[in-house]
């Protein structure tokens, strides 16, 4: 009654209608209403396969309910127009209990050509590899991540993946080498173009794995191979037939690869051929379909010109279109500001920012991908800051269109790709510091030309001259760094000896007073204030000085008054600013952690020091677990605060004379001038280590974390700074291999808490 009330009002009541849909219709989100048997159901991903009949389709699934294989549903929501039209759903009901369609017998044949898409299939074939992996539930929230299992088998044309959601097995070697039968869903592997890849079958649990014929012998009682004898065994029965493509070509390293685009579609091309080919010709091509690292590519390929060239305008894309795998291998054009730039022996790196994300512009120039007669071009320089527009072909380094964010590269064919739209913005470090030095310069000509005009004015009396010469004592004090209490109290004597022996005395923001205020306070004294002026805006402190309550003010006391305050401003923003620069040099402006330069530096003392006194110390290389998944998953911003939590945490389990330093991204160094032995250390390292049992909370997220440590004794590890740390982070890795297991059975890398 239902289905026929939906006929009539235009609602696509039956399986059968929404599978027979074109794209063109099915992208018009028509309504649909209708009841299916329930197949495969993957709450996680809301994947769900319904079947009714002799039709099958995909369902994108937006339910929590406990649904099972072989329920009978009623599903309502709208069309979507894809590889095939599928529905996402509005709402799911249980309509009651049926039973599974009879699974259709499908080879590889029959997978690759998609003619079994969404249908229950059994499939044959010899297990390759079995492995565990975690996924990502996409509803969101704090909900557990899921273990899955991925089988790949070998059937009698080619690889197919088995995606097995649930198992009670922890232990999978029965299944390696064993001839199996599959009961599952049918479907196929994508790129981010959507362009298949390959086959996956999913199944349900592991019971829908049955073992059909056992290995004939266990994996791990093979006699071992010597590494030089392992291609001996090597046998590959290829029946893949040779196709023809056409397309103009976007991109050519004559001898290694080219890649060719007709319209929206485009294509990477492995060949050796050397043929000079020109971007923009068009060509027809044939080779052999093939997929490396998830990418659709055409292998052992020839190229013949076809005398004809098109004009091919790149896509104008953001980082957020290459990112998600949707332009792999397009010829694209994309705007940012260059960060940094790098030659290397193979090739030219510019790092570039898009919207606040990174990526990297290579132009590879290896004497293998140019022809003899060609020069080694000159890189294009571009200043660090300059707005560019690159032009060239992304080549993401992950083709998963369901990974989210994946990190990508863009190709460049010339260094004419690279084009400066804008020079570096004037206000930059380098032009601060150079406005920062003529400001100081010009404050000290300015002191000059007080003492001078001073000078010029008083030069009959001594006592000037004499209050001259403490004017540009202080400016050299100033200038050599001189602590800056005893500066200011210097420009408090030269404003007493020019104002005739008044008191006068200065206070800092937020600092003491200096000087020589009267002691016996300030009742029946005239009291003149002088702001000493900051360049930014407001007040660094004041001057003061105090005259006899009967004196009549006199212009010469705000002059010199000012003029002292100018001395006092250049004193204390030269202190500031000299003390800045030590700290940003010396310090990571993240953690407050000392730096990579400051612990070198402090490495290269204490091997001294250990010389002179046939002593020991101890280095510890510290490397966070998981942290880029923190980054991924959570956010840069969640991460740095991870971050100084971690240092924080990890300086409170040190001692004083023990230094603390961040290397770089998740790695930190620790030496321990007072570790003279290995248990020492080592007591010390698991400190560290234990430091990172209790959560850390950043911001609106519990996350829990561990660390690898390794160490290295002087002198036993090594007797310079590079062996010491190259010991400490080899032992760092020993140490992390060891525990991956544990790593990835448990939560001890950073994980949101429940």
């Amino acid at each position: 009654m239902v289905g026929a009330t939906a006929q009539r009002q235009g609602v696509l009541s039956s399986v059968r209608q929404i599978s027979q849909l074109d794209a063109g219709s099915a992208s018009h989100s028509l309504s649909v209403d209708f009841q299916a048997t329930l197949t495969y159901f993957r709450p996680y991903e809301q994947t769900m396969f319904v079947e009714d009949g002799d039709a099958a389709i995909f369902v994108k699934a937006t339910t929590d309910a406990p649904l099972a294989p072989g329920d009978r549903i009623r599903i309502r929501g709208v069309t979507v127009s894809g590889l095939r039209p599928y529905v996402e759903s509005h709402d799911i009901t249980l309509a009651g209990r049926g039973s599974l369609p009879v699974p259709r017998p499908a080879n590889f044949a029959d997978l690759i050509s998609s003619a079994d898409d969404c249908v229950r299939v059994i499939v044959h074939g010899r297990v390759r590899s079995v492995v565990e992996e975690t996924k990502t539930d996409v509803r969101g929230g704090n909900r557990p991540r899921q273990d899955a299992i991925r089988m790949e088998i070998l059937t009698d044309g080619g690889l197919i993946e088995a995606l097995i959601d649930q198992s009670r097995e922890r232990s999978f070697d029965r299944y390696l080498d064993a001839d199996v039968e599959i009961t599952g869903i049918a479907g196929g592997k994508f790129d981010g173009k959507l362009e298949q890849t390959g086959v996956v079958v999913h199944v349900a649990t592991m019971d829908d794995v049955r073992i059909v014929r056992p290995a004939s012998r266990d994996p791990w009682s093979i006699p071992a191979t010597p590494l030089n004898q392992v291609m001996r065994t090597y046998n590959v029965r290829d029946m893949t037939q040779r196709v023809r493509v056409t397309g103009t070509i976007t991109f050519y390293e004559p001898g290694s690869a080219a890649v060719i685009q007709d319209g929206t579609r485009s294509l990477w091309i492995s060949t050796l051929q050397r043929d000079r080919f020109a971007l923009g010709e068009v060509v027809d091509v044939t080779g052999f379909p093939d997929t490396h690292s998830g990418f659709l590519t055409l292998v052992n390929a020839q190229i013949r010109g076809l005398n004809s060239r098109a004009q091919l305008a790149p896509a104008t894309v953001t980082w957020d279109d290459l990112a998600a795998s949707r332009k792999v291998f397009d010829l694209v054009t994309i705007e940012g500001r260059v960060l940094t730039e790098n030659r290397e022996t193979g090739q030219d790196e510019y790092v570039v920012s898009s919207g606040g994300h990174l990526f990297t512009a290579i132009f590879r120039h290896n004497v293998l991908y140019r022809f003899a007669d060609e020069p080694m071009p000159a890189m294009r320089q571009v200043e660090p800051g300059s707005i560019v527009r690159i032009t060239g072909i992304c080549v993401p380094q992950d083709s998963n269109p369901f990974a989210g964010e994946v990190p990508f590269n863009v190709f460049l064919r010339s260094v004419d790709d690279i084009q400066v739209i804008a020079m570096p913005s004037w206000l930059s470090v380098r032009h601060l510091l150079f406005v920062l030095a003529a400001l100081l310069l010009m404050l000290f000509l300015f002191g000059i030309r007080m003492w001078l005009v001073e000078h010029r004015i008083r030069r009959q009396n001594a006592a000037s001259a004499y209050i001259e010469q403490r004017r540009a004592r202080i400016l050299e004090d100033i200038n050599n760094g001189r602590p800056l209490s005893e500066t200011l109290e210097r420009v408090t004597e030269l404003v007493s000896a020019h104002l005739y022996g008044a008191a006068c005395w200065c206070t800092i923001v937020d600092g003491p007073r200096l000087g020589n205020a009267p002691t016996a306070g300030f009742s029946g004294m005239r009291i003149v204030e002088m702001p000493i002026p900051a360049r930014s805006g407001g007040a660094l402190g004041t001057l003061y000085a105090a005259f006899p309550a009967r004196t009549t003010p006199a212009s010469i006391e705000s002059e010199t008054l000012a003029r002292a305050a100018g001395l006092a401003a250049l004193a204390i923003e030269t202190t500031r600013l000299y003390a800045d620069l030590v700290h940003r040099s010396e310090f990571d402006l993240l953690t407050d952690a000392q730096n990579r330069f400051s612990l070198e530096k402090f490495i290269d003392e204490e091997i001294e020091h250990a010389r002179n006194v046939a002593g020991a110390f101890g280095v510890l290389y510290i490397d966070l677990d998981g942290f880029k998944q923190v980054n991924d998953e959570f956010g840069h911003h969640v991460g740095d605060l991870y971050l100084k939590l971690v240092a924080e945490r990890m300086k409170r389990q040190l001692r004083p004379g023990d230094m603390l330093a961040r290397l770089g991204g998740d790695e930190f160094a620790a030496v321990i001038p007072t570790a003279h032995s290995r248990a020492k250390l080592e007591e010390i390292a698991t400190r560290l280590e234990r430091c990172f049992a209790e959560p850390f909370v950043c911001g609106e997220f519990v996350l829990r974390g561990s660390a690898s440590v390794g160490m290295a004794l002087y002198p036993a590890d090594g007797a310079t700074r590079d062996s010491l740390l190259k010991a400490a982070d080899s032992a760092m890795y020993d140490r992390k291999r060891s525990r991956v297991a544990h790593l990835e059975h448990s939560s001890s890398y950073p994980a949101p808490v429940e």
